[in-house]
């Protein structure tokens, strides 16, 4: 199973990932899908009523983050009103508090299903995945803080 894995992670690596590409999201789902089930070692009983729990969770996740997206790019931000910023800081706030409930029902529900040192591991496994993802993609940008500064030299050049 590690060397799946491994061939796995090395096909993600090889993936130049834009949000704007359904095929390569669904091939990080899979690899993510591939990486969970490996560290949380769950069984085949497990994985039969984890996945759909969580499946449902990521679900309601982007389509939260898709939505909230798009509310702030109605937003021009050099130009905002102390009133556009503080509507736009309380939305912000209750995205926090949905993306809270989203996740203490997804523990909740997965409490019936796997135990807690598993539900635990979860979180962690979850952050590595994304630091792993994250990484390559930095790194396919020219290097993990070259990329990133140049990302943050654009953002301020277009406001």
């Amino acid at each position: 199973m590690k060397y799946i894995i491994i061939t796995l992670l090395l096909l993600l690596f090889s993936l130049d990932t834009t949000a704007q590409n359904p095929e390569k999201l669904e091939r990080i789902k899979a690899l993510k899908v591939a990486f969970i089930t490996e560290k949380l070692s769950l069984t085949e009983t497990e994985a039969q009523q984890f996945w759909p729990v969580y499946n449902k969770y990521e679900e309601a996740t982007f389509k939260l983050r898709r939505e909230k997206r798009a509310e702030r790019a109605d937003y021009d931000f050099a130009s905002l009103s102390e009133a556009d910023a503080n509507n736009l800081l309380n939305s912000m706030m209750d995205t926090e508090r949905e993306k809270f409930e989203l996740r203490k029902q997804l523990v909740n529900d997965l409490k019936k299903v796997l135990p807690a040192t598993k539900i635990l591991k979860l979180q962690w496994t979850e952050d590595q995945f994304n630091r792993r993802l994250l990484e390559e993609m930095r790194n396919r940008r020219g290097g993990n803080t070259g990329g990133q500064q140049e990302g943050i030299k654009q953002r301020e050049r277009q406001n």
